[in-house]
């Protein structure tokens, strides 16, 4: 379809009440082709510009507009964080953003195109709203950022502009066909569990299920019984109920193709309800909000890990298609021991005697 087609068909399943991302996909293209479609001249209240891939540095611009929203998401789980961009860094295209409230690890080799997106207001006198949205290769959002109450429109306009090419056309390609997932048979299990239990520090298992060839729930199951075990499904509102109820400060992971959205602090609202027949899990916090469609999740597990500072235990949740939704830990920093209320709430969600519902 030509690019007002496009812009036409988008705007009607948008005022039908979808999401941008869900709206794109009904009328058959990614979220980020639909927004290459609003480009250049027209008439449509949504109008976005391309933007230079200079990632890191467009990060780090927004240091200078206070307060915005950061959102990373994946198919089940919106992960959204209100907080200032400090401390990025970046070393190959791996980066780091270290804030006290933007905690991000980005991985820039999945970063394909950025818009510059204004989408003028329906009721008159209201500003338009302004973010910058960030694509993989397929069109599908790695990270966006937004304009909030308290952001500095002036300065954040500017970095709208500053690194806005109205030039440049991204185009997206279908995504292949996900890579056959090994049977257990052909997996080196002794291998595996042994350098499993080496483990000094997490971030050592990306590259242990890399050396074994093993997907990741794949060696849960290969663990299980000993650094695994299977929790309920409904493990992951037990556990937010119980931090929120004990005050106990968590960390929650959501991760994009290429963004991990970290919150590490406590969480207070949690709100299970059904929207649409779907039903969602909600933290609705002041600065940390999550939205986690919980009818998706079809496998959870509890996961221990030996580290230099002892055992750190995450709890995991997946949907149908065997992505991972997010994670759960115990707030922590490196140097210092798991929390113990942490372990307390994981004994008391997931007994190891429990049977996943």
């Amino acid at each position: 379809m030509n690019a007002e087609t496009l812009r036409e068909r988008f705007a009607e399943a948008r005022a039908s009440g979808k999401r941008a991302k869900d709206a794109a996909e009904s009328i058959g293209v990614s979220e980020g082709a639909a927004l290459a479609a609003h480009a250049g001249t027209h008439e449509r209240p949504l109008k976005t510009v391309p933007l230079r891939g200079v990632w890191l540095e467009i990060l780090q611009a927004l240091g200078g507009c206070g307060p915005v929203m950061a959102l990373t998401r994946n198919e089940t789980t919106v992960h959204e964080k209100t907080g200032v961009y400090e401390k990025l860094s970046a070393t190959g295209p791996v980066g780091l953003a270290l804030g006290e409230a933007i905690d991000l690890r980005l991985f820039f080799m999945h970063w394909k195109a950025g818009f510059a997106v204004t989408e003028a207001a329906s009721q008159p006198g209201t500003p338009a709203a302004l973010s910058l949205q960030f694509f993989d290769a397929h069109g599908l959002a790695v990270h966006k950022v937004f304009c909030r109450d308290a952001t500095d429109r002036g300065a954040f306009e500017a970095v709208m502009q500053r690194f806005g090419d109205a030039t440049l056309s991204p185009e997206f390609t279908p995504r292949a066909p996900a890579e056959a997932v090994k049977s257990d048979g052909a997996i080196d299990t002794g291998g595996l569990l042994a350098d499993w239990e080496a483990m000094k520090d997490t971030h050592e298992f990306f590259a242990l299920l890399k050396k074994f060839g093993a997907e990741r729930q794949q060696s849960f199951r290969l663990a299980d019984g000993r650094f695994t075990r299977r929790a309920p499904l409904t493990v992951a509102r037990q556990l937010l109920q119980e931090a929120a109820f004990e005050g106990s400060p968590i960390m929650v992971f959501v991760g994009s193709p290429g963004c991990i959205q970290i919150h590490t602090g406590p969480v207070t609202r949690v709100e299970p309800m059904e929207i649409r027949g779907a039903q969602w899990l909600n933290v609705l916090d002041p600065d940390f909000s999550l939205h986690m469609r919980e009818d998706a999740i079809t496998d959870a597990w509890v996961v221990e890990k030996p580290t230099a500072d002892g055992t750190v235990t995450s709890v995991e949740v997946f949907d149908g298609t065997g992505e991972l939704m997010a994670m759960f830990f115990g707030a922590r920093k490196p140097g210092q021991p798991e929390r113990e209320d942490w372990r307390a709430i994981v004994n008391k969600v997931a007994p190891s005697s429990a049977v996943a519902a």
